[in-house]
């Protein structure tokens, strides 16, 4: 387990990188500084929650430890244990019922690199299931490479493809699956820059579109009509030393449209975006406490 410090720069770097990869490596480095000195929890929740700034799931697990951590260190220790739980236990259930899409023959199109949904193309292998990946490089620091070595360790199959072609293999796909960084009260997601192309292009070959992510992404600020931070990475990763007179823009995500997804895939089941809100203020009323007009 490894200090805040070192999680941190980490998440800065993308060696931590995914939602889920990045609440589960923070709650823990949280827990382990809180044991030697429990009265930093609020100084070690904000830096961890600086990280990212696209990042609800992150802030919404370090909300409900700081809500549920009234008396002190063992409390706090016992909220880390239930979201690092909750973290872990909605994994192997949107890979139960994500799996449940997949069948012998398809072709799955995802993009960019979610935790998510590599644990529901596994498990589809795992039953048996034979099938294959179209996947993207992802520029400009190429998360796809490693979607593409994990799934291909695994044994499942891949076509591996610059970003520009991802036309191609929406076309030859059965279905899309991506993964999620945050969800609005509205039902957009909002995931790896290129994914409302994908989309659009999904929809017009009439592909479905899923978009796989535990139900805690959705950010209960966007109900008061915030909207949610788009993180804009350093433009040296697009282009290092480039010429002058030359704007680099390197947003790292995108907001996709409701109306541009089939469903989202979730702990709780499958739902289309306005159905899912709903379901989620309804199973988890206390992500919304604390939150401010």
């Amino acid at each position: 387990m490894k200090d805040i410090d070192s999680v941190i720069k980490d998440i800065k770097s993308l060696k931590i990188q995914g939602s889920e990869a990045v609440a589960l490596s923070s709650v823990e480095a949280l827990k382990k500084a809180i044991k030697s000195d429990p009265g930093k929890l609020r100084e070690y929740s904000g830096k961890l929650i600086c990280t990212r700034p696209t990042e609800p799931f992150l802030r919404n697990c370090i909300s409900y430890i700081q809500n549920n951590s009234t008396k002190g260190g063992e409390e706090i220790l016992g909220s880390c244990d239930y979201v690092i739980d909750h973290i872990k236990n909605s994994q192997k259930l949107i890979a139960d019922i994500g799996e449940n899409k997949i069948q012998d023959g398809m072709s799955i199109f995802t993009h960019c690199h979610s935790a998510t949904v590599m644990s529901i193309l596994k498990m589809a292998k795992d039953k048996g299931k034979d099938f294959v990946v179209y996947n993207t490089e992802t520029r400009p620091v190429f998360q796809g490479r490693v979607t593409a070595k994990e799934l291909a360790d695994y044994g499942i199959k891949v076509n591996y493809m610059v970003d520009s072609a991802g036309r191609i293999g929406i076309k030859k796909a059965d279905m899309v699956m991506i993964g999620c960084d945050a969800i609005t009260s509205e039902g957009r997601v909002i995931n790896k820059i290129g994914s409302e192309l994908f989309a659009e292009i999904a929809r017009r070959y009439d592909v479905p579109f899923y978009s796989c992510a535990d139900s805690w992404k959705l950010d209960p600020a966007s109900v008061f009509g915030f909207d949610e931070e788009i993180e804009q990475r350093n433009p040296h990763e697009v282009w290092d030393n480039s010429p002058k007179n030359i704007t680099i823009l390197n947003p790292a995500f995108e907001i996709i449209n409701s109306d541009l997804i089939t469903g989202i895939i979730s702990e709780i089941g499958v739902y289309k975006p306005a159905l899912f809100v709903n379901e989620v203020q309804e199973r988890y009323p206390f992500l919304f406490l604390n939150q401010k007009i």
